[in-house]
């Protein structure tokens, strides 16, 4: 695989999709969960999508479950819990791992590209958040309590 674009996705409907689908856009990554203390930031990343989406940016959503099984249910089930509960619009995709021997390479491309603190490649727990530029570049990696509107700012640098 040689850049982000090249990497398979499966949509939360469980369509087949390639990132390319969203070359030239600014993108915020995120291992979201139903279930955690961060669950909340739903809200403020449909915010952020939605604020400037017309702009070229997308929120992408990647439900784990590898911490304290904060994420237990099916596809159906988290896209109901989002709808329903944040109205989140923003593209959600399967449950995938972000850790451990069956990492998705999705994140082994963004753990690869931008270390979390120390240096250390693991997602370290839901809402660890990666930043990539319209070229497919991962410009920032954010820890889970960076919250949406916290990261703006940078967003809107990339975005001009």
């Amino acid at each position: 695989m040689n850049s982000l674009y090249d990497i398979d996705v499966t949509t939360i409907d469980g369509q087949p999709q390639r990132l390319d689908a969203y070359r030239g856009q600014v993108l915020l990554l995120v291992n979201v969960a139903s279930r955690c203390g961060f669950t909340p930031q739903y809200a403020g990343l449909e915010e952020l999508y939605r604020k400037h989406r017309a702009d070229g940016f997308t929120v992408l959503g990647f439900p784990c479950d590898q911490f304290a099984h904060q994420e237990p249910g099916n596809e159906a089930e988290i896209k109901s819990f989002c709808q329903r509960t944040y109205d989140v619009t923003f593209p959600l995709f399967a449950k995938i791992n972000v850790n451990g021997s069956n990492t998705h390479p999705l994140y082994q491309h963004l753990k690869s590209a931008r270390r979390g603190f120390l240096g250390s490649k693991a997602i370290k727990w839901n809402f660890t958040k990666f930043l990539v530029d319209r070229h497919g570049t991962v410009v920032r990696r954010y820890a889970p309590s960076a919250s949406p509107e916290n990261i703006e700012s940078d967003v809107e640098s990339l975005l001009t």
